[in-house]
């Protein structure tokens, strides 16, 4: 199992007042799942993607990455699970605007202490993977939204990590470069890449092949009688 989330609480908590955020959630992944968490704005999904992603912490439950038990890391241990396990797609890409897409994808590569020769095939063959192998030198400001959603995915998984989390990838493109990008999210899911995604849409969380409803901090599984309802009132037509 690559993901393993149970019970888990998490709370901000200031000098005044306790605010809870998620509330006995649990989630089991397996390799080669590709699972949508939908929900709206101030759900909790942001919250729920940053535990899943070693970037923040649960108040209280238990969380396992590859079967080992990541919350007992420091936060250097955490950071190179992040290096080495995790692949992250953003909404806003978080590209350098001054470096290639090349450079952009190659980034994690010198983190890891990859020598230049090694770092450059690796980013020449994740930008072929993702179908730009001819705009490897541009820099972001002379790609679409939709190319440099692609840069972005390369870069995930430049270091080959055992799950790509996706945090509202679609948010910042056009409906057709939507259509596209989820297109390619299929077919690095059927290639075996195992994909938790954030989305508040119905028609991008179609295209994965479970669905969990996030709402007021309780995560649920999405049945197909769910699902056709959905389809029914005219949701989930992206397709």
């Amino acid at each position: 199992m690559v993901l393993k989330l149970d019970h888990i609480d998490k709370s901000y908590i200031t000098p005044k007042l306790v605010v809870p955020v998620l509330h006995d959630v649990s989630l089991h992944v397996e390799e080669g799942e590709y699972v949508a968490i939908m929900g709206p704005s101030g759900s909790g999904k942001s919250t729920l993607m940053n535990i899943i992603g070693c970037l923040d912490r649960p108040t209280r439950g238990t969380y396992e990455l590859n079967g080992e038990n990541v919350l007992n890391k420091n936060d250097r241990d955490m950071a190179s699970i992040r290096l080495n396990n995790l692949g992250f797609v953003f909404q806003n890409f978080q590209l350098l605007s001054r470096q290639s897409a090349l450079d952009n994808v190659a980034l994690p590569l010198v983190y890891a202490g990859v020598r230049k020769r090694e770092r450059i095939r690796r980013a020449k063959a994740a930008l072929t993977r993702v179908g730009l192998e001819q705009r490897i030198m541009f820099t972001p400001a002379q790609l679409s939204g939709g190319q440099k959603q692609r840069v972005a995915i390369a870069r995930a998984l430049v270091n080959n990590p055992r799950l790509l989390l996706a945090d509202e990838p679609t948010g910042a493109l056009d409906s057709k470069s939507s259509k596209a990008l989820m297109e390619l999210f299929e077919e690095l899911n059927d290639e075996g890449v195992t994909i938790v995604m954030i989305t508040h849409a119905p028609e991008i969380a179609s295209y994965a092949k479970r669905v969990c409803n996030i709402f007021d901090g309780v995560l649920t599984e999405r049945t197909d009688s769910d699902r056709t309802k959905i389809e029914a009132a005219g949701g989930g037509t992206f397709r």
